[in-house]
């Protein structure tokens, strides 16, 4: 389950430092992105129980990983009315809209 509050929702919460707000659609090239990047989503960690994610699925992205992706032409399509509106505190709307999935 996605989410700071792991209930499906892209909502924010004072000590959710890396902003998880963007309510972002995996892709292949995306997940490639992110283990490069030091944060593997889609390798299952049981003892966490995070099933690892799919291409296709969503999940709650940090606003700044959303942004470091854009930067580097590889960022996931988003759901616009999934995403929280704090997160254009870190990144546009036009940005979000240019990958509006």
């Amino acid at each position: 389950m996605t989410g700071w509050f792991r209930d499906g929702c892209c909502r924010g919460d004072p000590n959710d430092r890396g902003l998880h707000l963007v309510c972002a659609i995996m892709s292949a090239e995306f997940l490639a992105f992110s283990k490069s990047q030091g944060n593997d989503l889609s390798t299952p960690r049981a003892e966490f129980g995070f099933p690892g994610l799919l291409p296709g699925d969503r999940w709650c992205l940090c606003a700044t990983r959303w942004r470091d992706a854009y930067a580097a032409g590889q960022a996931p399509l988003v759901v616009l009315n999934a995403t929280h509106l704090n997160s254009l505190g870190v990144v546009s709307l036009d940005q979000l809209r240019e990958f509006a999935g």
